[in-house]
């Protein structure tokens, strides 16, 4: 830590400015009178790109006497340009109007995949999503699947992966880890339904492990969630569909328009679901959630931003059910074998963030953060292969407190023309769980056996060095080296488990350092090419690697990318790219039943192309093609399938929205079949699924209608190779069981404003 900490120093004074006076400012939302980020700014006349913080500012080195102003430009607000007398007479803040999102207006000046990113907030507000789980298809390729009726987090696909709920891919909302380490139902869990979806402002995200902000399971890449600083309007929304579906949700200002002017915010979200589902055993589904967050200037170089959250669900689940259970009328597509399945959970957070802007136009960002999680589910995926007089059923079960610490600094400097953008920081996040245990249940009341028992406490601390070199408006390089240590510790309470050596402390300990290396090339105005290269990693469970004697806690990824992203015309834009992912250990889930099989090496290589399209103002059409060819290194050819890994996929749509204020989008899914275990003698099945959104949008009220599977496709969501045997049966069989999707299922909704 001393080396790193010298490292910074001698950078820092290195890269120290010279004395020409700076250009710099603020820009915030005219409605909110808030901070804006992630907006290009170009000086003139030389078009030096530069990009908005946090806080909404920017900062160029470029002395003012070779500067004559600036332009600035935003998705979904008003381009504007400003001299440079002008900002002084505005005392360097520039509000900026909000308008009608247009991909005229996006930029191709930035690091690949932040293009699209802008684009997250018009798509967002017009996919109708009821839970912040759905909000992760606004990722190019990425498709989910619930197999708990809504109360469990979803099942993730992404660039041939089963990620199950969160191995490989890293979810955050607004910087605190939605994925949890050692968790009762699989590593990398990560449940974001305490995440209200109209507090989403948007959506971050990119792909692969090449990100040195970037730590534990990003391995696919991450997902990083946005909740608004301030609401435009009051809002009251309520829902009510099919199935007994039920929704009301509030959002309300805290605070009066003096302290808007202050820059100060404060607001308070909550919601409530309630669903039978279209199971036909009612899955009885309730969701509490509430949240408040607090944005405001403390100082002129400081703000603190604090938020807090309570989330709470409770549910009964169908489950998955094997195909001769419906092949043989022993069950409905829609029906269980096991109607007890189903949990509770809850998570409570706080959140603290203080972003500082220094004089010479550094970065310094400050977090905080604390969760109590509790999670108590029972699953039956077997049924009666183990006990054929009870069954199969098992409950997992855990409480968990998290704290975590991050410290993240940025500093702009230049070596003669050539632009240094050095980007330092530290991560602490530590996680306590008690009572973690695995038993074997009946009726989800009777405990028939302990099978694991015993506390976690796991430790990562993590630091991080990164630099961008800007050698000229075409050319730039990132390079990064991220260290992270983890302690993993197992309290043992359970003498009968036989995978240890009885009761007691079992402690492991491993490190690792991930390289990260991409290289970016500005063609022109319209046209950026990128070649991406990076180690990433997942940890393992604790309990697992105490079992092998630390071995394999933290298997590495290796990834490439290379890519484009270019507008061939101005309302086009296109993003694609050909890539590399090789795994040191694979997890394969046993019938998602919480049991892990170390897989070995797999290899995954394929392209994605994404595309958007908005021939005029009121038209915009997008569409994601996906493809992913993945096998195992260790095993023998045909016997190399990863099973569920997707091959082919797309999703897409057209969104409508004219000055009558109607606006309407219709959208598909497909997933094409794939393997469902490693000789490919079974298949899951494929998909192609429509929605429909509508919306009639005025200034004090948006009526809306939402119809999922517009078609009624019978389709099956989750889908896995398992060996099960029904009660009565005397031989076990092995075959895909499945979670169906939703049949057609529509809902209408009534959103009053007022200020």
């Amino acid at each position: 830590m001393r080396i790193f900490l010298l490292l910074v120093g001698v950078l820092s004074a290195r890269l120290s400015f010279s004395q020409a006076i700076p250009v710099f400012g603020t820009i915030v939302d005219a409605g909110t009178n808030q901070p804006l980020e992630g907006v290009t700014i170009y000086l003139l006349p030389q078009k030096i790109a530069g990009i908005t913080d946090g806080q909404g500012n920017f900062f160029f080195r470029q002395p003012r006497n070779k500067a004559i102003g600036i332009t600035i430009s935003s998705v979904g607000y008003e381009c504007k340009t400003i001299s440079l007398q002008d900002l002084k007479t505005q005392k360097n803040i520039i509000p900026l109007t909000p308008q009608n999102i247009e991909l005229s207006s996006v930029t191709v000046c930035s690091p690949a995949g932040d293009q699209l990113r802008l684009l997250s907030k018009m798509e967002l507000a017009m996919c109708g999503v009821t839970n912040s789980q759905e909000v992760l298809r606004i990722v190019p390729g990425l498709f989910i699947g619930q197999h708990q009726g809504g109360g469990k987090s979803e099942q993730i696909f992404l660039r041939g992966f089963d990620c199950d709920h969160g191995t490989d891919i890293s979810l955050n909302a607004d910087g605190m880890p939605v994925n949890m380490v050692s968790h009762a139902h699989g590593q990398g869990y990560a449940d974001s339904h305490f995440i209200i979806p109209e507090t989403i402002e948007e959506v971050n995200f990119k792909k692969g492990p090449y990100y040195v902000q970037k730590g534990d399971f990003c391995t696919t890449g991450y997902v990083d969630f946005h909740t608004r600083n301030a609401l435009n309007n009051n809002e009251i929304k309520l829902e009510g569909g099919m199935y007994n579906t039920f929704r009301a949700m509030g959002m309300f200002n805290l605070l009066n328009e003096r302290a808007k002017a202050k820059r100060q915010t404060w607001y308070i979200a909550s919601e409530y679901c309630y669903s039978d589902g279209y199971f036909d055993n009612p899955q009885h589904f309730n969701r509490f959630n509430f949240f408040t967050k607090y944005n405001g200037k403390i100082t002129d170089h400081t703000s603190l931003n604090v938020s807090a959250s309570v989330f709470y669900s409770n549910w009964y689940a169908s489950g998955q059910i094997p195909d001769r259970a419906v092949s043989e009328g022993i069950t409905g597509f829609y029906g269980a074998i096991d109607p007890n399945e189903g949990g509770i959970t809850s998570r409570t957070n706080i959140n603290a963030q203080l972003l500082s802007s220094l004089p010479n136009g550094d970065h310094w960002k400050n977090q905080f953060y604390y969760t109590y999680y509790t999670f108590d589910i029972h699953s039956n995926f077997t049924f009666f292969l183990v006990d054929s007089v009870n069954g199969d059923e098992i409950r997992q079960v855990e409480s968990r407190n998290m704290f975590g610490y991050k410290s993240n600094y940025e500093h702009l400097g230049y070596i003669g023309c050539a632009k240094l953008s050095t980007e330092t920081g530290i991560n602490i996040r530590a996680d306590a769980t008690n009572n973690s245990g695995l038993s074997h249940t009946k009726d989800r009341s009777i405990n028939l056996q302990q099978l694991k028992l015993g506390n976690i406490a796991e430790l990562n601390a993590a630091a991080y060095l990164g630099e961008t070199i800007r050698f000229n408006e075409q050319f730039s390089i990132n390079a990064g080296l991220r260290f992270d240590q983890f302690f993993n510790n197992y309290k043992n309470k359970l003498v009968s488990d036989s995978t240890l050596h009885g009761i007691g402390i079992y402690k492991v300990s491993d490190n690792i350092f991930s390289p990260k290396l991409n290289f970016y090339y500005y063609a022109n105005e319209k046209t950026e090419f990128y070649l991406s290269t990076g180690r990433g990693f997942h940890s393992n469970d604790t309990r697992a690697v105490v079992v092998k004697n630390g071995t394999k806690v933290l298997p590495a990824a290796y990834g490439v990318d290379l890519g484009t992203v270019f507008k061939p015309v101005n309302k086009l834009i296109i993003n694609a790219a050909i890539w590399y992912i090789y795994l040191q250990q694979e997890f394969v889930y046993g019938g998602d039943g919480g049991t892990v099989d170390f897989n070995g090496r797999t290899s995954r290589v394929g392209f994605d192309f994404t595309g958007r399209y908005q021939p005029i103002q009121s038209l915009y059409f997008d569409m994601d093609i996906n493809y992913a060819h993945g096998r195992s290194i260790d095993n023998p050819k045909g016997r190399n399938y990863i099973p569920l890994a997707p091959t082919w996929s797309s999703a897409g749509g057209i969104t409508y929205a004219n000055k009558s204020d109607i606006n309407g989008c219709l959208r598909y899914r497909y997933l094409a079949n794939r393997p469902a275990n490693s000789n490919n003698s079974l298949s899951a099945l494929g998909y192609f699924i429509n929605d429909l959104v509508v919306n009639c949008t005025k200034s004090k009220y948006e009526i809306g209608l939402t119809i999922s599977n517009i078609f009624n496709t019978k389709w099956k969501e989750t889908q896995f190779a398992t060996v099960t045997r029904l009660k009565g049966e005397t031989q076990p069989l092995d075959e895909i069981c499945f979670t169906p999707g939703t049949p057609f299922a529509a809902k209408i909704s009534l959103s009053l404003f007022f200020k």
